[in-house]
């Protein structure tokens, strides 16, 4: 299971940090990421990271504000996320991925967290 937190409401140019945890010891062996989905859009890649806290990958719309975390071999991670704008509006989701290191496509998850909302108001 994976459990993620952090969402809210936030006006533009704010910021918001989600969190991620899986129960599974397992995650700790595997990469992680981010992916978010807007209302009436694909579930786009966000961020990701390997299992050892480095390799990370952001998407360019996200490059120079977000900030993907993870302690070595933790099964948790963090998404800490500055400037935000309403484009960034949408649920986001944590997922495991199949191998070490993390990567930008859905296929490549293994495991999703349920999702929190993340809301920019302009």
């Amino acid at each position: 299971q994976l459990q993620a937190c952090g969402g809210g409401l936030v006006q533009a140019g704010g910021s918001l940090r989600l969190s991620c945890a899986a129960s599974s010891r397992t995650a700790s062996n595997n990469g992680m990421g981010w992916f978010r989905q807007a209302p009436g859009k694909e579930r786009d890649f966000v961020a990701s990271i390997g299992w050892n806290g480095g390799g990370t990958i952001y998407a360019d719309s996200v490059k120079d504000r977000f900030t993907i975390s993870r302690g070595y071999a933790s099964s948790t991670m963090s998404l800490q996320m500055n400037n935000l704008t309403p484009e960034d509006t949408a649920v986001y989701y944590c997922a495991v991925a199949r191998r070490a290191y993390g990567s930008r496509s859905r296929s490549d998850c293994t495991r999703w967290g349920q999702g929190t909302q993340v809301t920019v108001s302009s």
